[in-house]
């Protein structure tokens, strides 16, 4: 989120379409892409693009500039898809409970060094698809922290600015996350190394 703002405040609040079809088409995918992450669902994602565009629209003249647009239009977003996960309900796991697979099998709490894959091991999509299942399984506060600072690059200041929360929280949230991801990959890698070798 370094870049410039490219589109005149001025003239969103205004009303000036052109500027608001900028916008839309300016901050679209990063939004998308940060939606489609934290609720897993394209379908899903869509709405709440639309949702956060819709509100934006609505609240432009409420907007006082003390963040920057990129910085409003993400915590909109996240916060729409946070409203979603929360109404869904969807089942985290806590970490002091053991981590179950589909089949009912024990994810084991003891962490796998993955250093010596190969890194397109690493990026397969068997892997991408295995974290994006990780991911869902993180509750919505720790997904929402991972997913602005690690996948979509944010800075802490700027995740918590988008959260709406301190920066020693977004730290705190980023530790849970990735704790809680390790140990969800590590069954995963682990085989993965075990088939490596024994090829």
């Amino acid at each position: 989120m370094q870049e410039r703002e490219p589109i005149s405040i001025k003239a969103l609040k205004a009303g000036d379409r052109d500027a608001f079809a900028a916008m839309v088409d300016a901050y679209s995918p990063k939004l998308y892409k940060l939606a489609l992450r934290m609720l897993g669902d394209p379908l899903e994602a869509e709405d709440i693009l639309q949702e956060a565009f819709l509100k934006a629209y609505r609240g432009l003249e409420n907007f006082r500039g003390g963040s920057k647009l990129s910085t409003w239009l993400y915590r909109i977003t996240a916060n729409e898809a946070l409203m979603r996960l929360r109404k869904h309900e969807l089942d985290t796991v806590p970490v002091d409970e053991p981590l179950l697979l589909d089949d009912g099998a024990e994810i084991p709490r003891e962490l796998k060094d993955w250093c010596c894959l190969p890194e397109a091991e690493l990026m397969s999509a068997e892997a991408q698809d295995t974290l994006d299942i990780a991911i869902k399984a993180l509750s919505p506060t720790l997904r929402a922290a991972f997913v602005l600072r690690d996948l979509h690059g944010l800075s802490t200041r700027e995740a918590a600015d988008v959260l709406q929360t301190s920066e020693a929280a977004i730290k705190t949230r980023l530790l849970r996350a990735r704790l809680q991801l390790r140990e969800i990959l590590s069954s995963y890698f682990s085989e993965r190394m075990e088939r490596l070798s024994n090829v």
